[in-house]
């Protein structure tokens, strides 16, 4: 006689466990409630998936700056100066240390730190200076962005882990990127994780970001002092060393220090300008040439202009990202060369776009060749 199967099938609720288990006599089913915790963990990682889900459309997204190590700091406002080490908190729940002595901008496309085109910036306006600034006078704004040094917010932790610091690992938020197959190693391109950038590494570890100057260096003509400000020349005619040199006095306290940008920075920071859609890695790796000052770009000055001169040549509030001139890093070429990065006005956008790199001697200089510093908060 033909033995005939059936399918039996048990369904239980969210919250309920069944046991079957088959002995001699048949299936014993047992059934039993979830622990509490698992029921809750559970739930509460799909309240968790929906909110993201919903917060994606807006294009918001969501911190992970070291709660433990900010919570016991102060907190600081859009328009607002910084007294002590501080935090500040945007509209979309993002958040940055802000160093002493330094003032968030209260202009509302300035203290975004994530969205295209958009970039928290801060100022270093004297404390008595602060009180009263019309943040939604442009005058006024002008003024501020012609007189004082500001400085750019790169989120590193919102970042995908696909940078390197030790040239192999592509599994670093804070590292260099290979947009054109350029060879990471003691004899091509290397940098050594010592120094300055080991002091940033651990900064950025610390405080999931980092400050680097809005604007390419310029010379104070009464002081002679470094500036990141708008509407000024950039310094140019000097060697690494000597730009190595003057950045380290850009800034210099107890809680924040300066150096010349290293590839691992620059890098970043392009990362952090392709991950927020505002230019594609076709722009950032091939063709430049509408986003800086190109010799082919419409309109070209073909000559150095000053800092910050056209709205188009900025990026993420930051201006002359590429173009104008090309910009020394403390990145290597074999234990012989610094590496230069971009181009400048004299160049093609699609010879020497906003990632390319190649060597230069540390005594080497031009009238298109200028640099960029990086803050290290301690």
């Amino acid at each position: 006689m033909e033995k005939k199967r059936c399918k039996i099938v048990f369904e239980a609720g969210e919250d309920i466990i069944l046991d079957v288990v088959e002995k001699q006599e048949g299936l014993v089913i047992k059934a039993s409630l979830r622990k509490v915790n698992e029921v809750n963990s559970k739930k509460a990682k799909k309240r968790s998936s929906k909110k993201e889900n919903k917060g994606s459309t807006k294009n918001v997204v969501s911190s992970k700056v070291n709660t433990g190590l900010l919570a016991g700091l102060p907190n600081v406002s859009a328009g607002e100066y910084a007294k002590v080490l501080s935090v500040y908190t945007d509209k979309a729940g993002n958040r940055a240390v802000v160093p002493p002595g330094f003032t968030v901008s209260g202009v509302p496309k300035e203290n975004i730190i994530w969205g295209k085109n958009k970039g928290l910036v801060i100022y270093q306006i004297p404390k008595k200076e602060v009180n009263g600034i019309n943040w939604k006078n442009p005058d006024v704004v002008e003024t501020l962005m012609r007189k004082y040094d500001q400085y750019i917010w790169t989120p590193v932790s919102l970042l995908k882990p696909n940078g390197t610091l030790d040239g192999v690992s592509f599994n670093e938020k804070f590292g260099r990127r290979n947009y054109r197959n350029v060879e990471f190693s003691e004899d091509g391109y290397y940098e050594e994780l010592v120094g300055d950038l080991a002091l940033e590494k651990e900064s950025v570890d610390k405080y999931d970001g980092y400050y680097s100057t809005r604007y390419d260096i310029s010379e104070d003509p009464e002081t002679g002092r470094p500036r990141s400000v708008k509407g000024a020349y950039p310094w140019t005619g000097i060697g690494e060393l000597t730009a190595e040199r003057i950045a380290k006095t850009l800034v210099e306290g107890k809680t924040v220090n300066a150096h010349l940008m290293y590839g691992a920075e620059y890098d970043t920071r392009e990362e952090w300008v392709k991950k927020t859609k505002t230019k594609k890695l076709r722009k950032i790796a091939e063709d430049s040439t509408k986003w800086g000052n190109y010799c082919d770009t419409v309109d070209s000055p073909k000559k150095v202009v000053e800092t910050g001169s056209r709205e188009d040549w900025c990026v993420n509030n930051i201006y002359d990202f590429t173009g104008n001139v090309i910009e020394w890093t403390q990145e290597r070429y074999t234990y012989l060369y610094r590496v230069i990065r971009g181009g400048s006005y004299m160049d093609l956008g699609c010879e020497l776009p906003a990632d390319n790199r190649f060597p230069a001697a540390p005594g080497d200089w031009s009238n298109d060749l200028g640099f960029r510093a990086t803050l290290y908060i301690k």
